[in-house]
């Protein structure tokens, strides 16, 4: 026994020894001419941002922020630096310029390859965070973890699974004939059903759960107003999600489905089209997030029908479009916690950004709009602690613009630096060098 003693002291000494000869994690120091500071919700100029590995180590004003010995500097003086955005509703494996007809050629395999390649264009853009609510299989957690594991490059992924749903309603599939026997696997009627549906998600590696709590827009035979599961089957998707840990999102449109989803205690409401004066007080008062996706139905009209979109679904999209957005001014009067949710995949990944001028346009000032595209964001996930504002402690998610966009949001379209967790994978060649990521990097100029 004196000799295993003696062996393992020997043995934990020679750990330590060598955890000492480690050298420290790389310092990176940014320059920042402007930094939008959103849990201040102010612009701060002339900042130092000191960086140790992948996360921040220090913030504070250039003049009295010393920069460590040896540290790569990154000279950003002469931009807006913020921290990288968070969208809250993609489908980063869709594309939509694949028509309904040529999508039933699309393996799961092949969805993973689209959201590999949407990963890229998506952290490119600015956005080093996503929730995924939605794919065919668990392609988006392959993506997910092909990101984690550095396998291909992307933005941070939260992803869903298979949406859960009704027998014929929003979340199966309504375009075949009966004799095709066929449903879509996130199917599940009755408590028992969406009880093992929510396990079942979280088996096999969901981040969360998103069940279709109304009819939609981009499927066949319903009507986006109508509610589909009821309180009862609503409770039991919310308790044992959240009784497994995993946040809850809720596809809505219409208003009593909006009400449902609250009452069941949902964390968010995907859409909120139709949501009325009733819903917003309900909301507000139980701290439910609203991701209402303002931009998209632009893209749709513009470009849905050369992109074989069937002419129900397109009037659909006219039918709620507008009143979406008005609700959307009407929530954030009444202070409903509002998210940046996008439903990328309805349009192409990548312009995520697009929404930001809509945003501002219905009522937000720019620091609203940004601040639902990060700190919001954030809390949603429940990781403020790790993203969400360029502060110590959190990931070293930083991205920036040449322009101002207090004066004009749109040029959040055009991102000129885009670092996640402490490597630069969009910038000038110095800047890549300063931090280089394990990807080549992007130069803005190549937009």
């Amino acid at each position: 026994m004196r000799k295993i003693i003696v062996a393992a002291m020997a043995a934990c000494a020679a750990c330590a020894a060598a955890s000492a000869d480690e050298p420290p994690p790389r310092a990176v120091a940014i320059k920042a001419g402007k930094l939008v500071d959103v849990l201040s919700k102010t612009v701060r100029a002339d900042q130092m941002i000191i960086i140790e590995g992948d996360r921040i180590k220090t913030v504070g004003p250039a003049a009295s922020t010393a920069i460590p010995e040896g540290a790569a500097v990154i000279d950003l003086s002469a931009d807006t630096v913020m921290p990288g955005f968070i969208d809250t509703h993609t489908h980063v494996t869709s594309d939509p310029t694949i028509s309904f007809y040529e999508s039933y050629n699309i393996s799961h395999a092949r969805e993973a390859v689209i959201g590999a390649m949407n990963a890229r264009r998506t952290l490119l853009a600015g956005f080093t965070t996503i929730r995924n609510v939605g794919a065919n299989g668990f392609s988006a957690v392959a993506v997910r973890d092909g990101v984690e594991r550095g396998d291909i490059m992307g933005p941070r992924i939260y992803a869903s699974g298979p949406l859960i749903g009704i027998t014929g309603g929003h979340c199966d599939e309504n375009n075949l004939a009966p004799e095709f026997n066929y449903q879509s696997e996130g199917v599940a009627d009755g408590v028992d059903e969406v009880v093992k549906m929510v396990r079942r998600n979280v088996k096999y590696g969901a981040d969360l759960i998103k069940y279709c709590g109304t009819g939609g827009v981009f499927s066949k035979g319903d009507t986006p107003g109508a509610p589909q599961y009821s309180l009862e089957e609503a409770k039991a998707i919310v308790e044992e999600a959240h009784r497994l840990g995993r946040t809850v999102a809720v596809h809505a449109h219409g208003a009593e489905g909006i009400k449902i989803a609250i009452k069941a205690g949902a964390d968010s409401i995907e859409h909120a089209s139709l949501v009325d004066d009733e819903g917003i007080r309900m909301a507000k008062k139980a701290g439910t997030v609203f991701s209402m996706d303002i931009y998209n139905t632009d893209y749709t009209q513009a470009e849905g029908k050369k992109n074989g979109v069937p002419e129900e679904n397109l009037k659909k999209d006219r039918d709620i479009g507008e009143i979406q957005r008005e609700n959307f001014r009407k929530a954030l009067k009444a202070g409903v916690k509002l998210s940046f949710g996008t439903d990328a995949g309805v349009y192409p990944n990548g312009d995520n950004a697009k929404q930001f001028k809509i945003m501002v346009r219905y009522g937000m000032t720019p620091m609203e709009a940004i601040v639902a595209a990060t700190e919001t964001g954030a809390e949603l996930l429940k990781k403020q602690k790790d993203f969400g504002a360029v502060a110590p402690g959190r990931f070293a998610d930083i991205i920036a613009v040449k322009a101002d966009p207090m004066s004009d949001v749109s040029v959040l379209e055009q991102m000129d630096f885009v670092m996640k967790e402490g490597k630069v994978y969009r910038g000038a060649p110095d800047e890549c060098a300063a931090a280089p990521s394990a990807w080549p990097c992007e130069n803005p100029s190549r937009r």
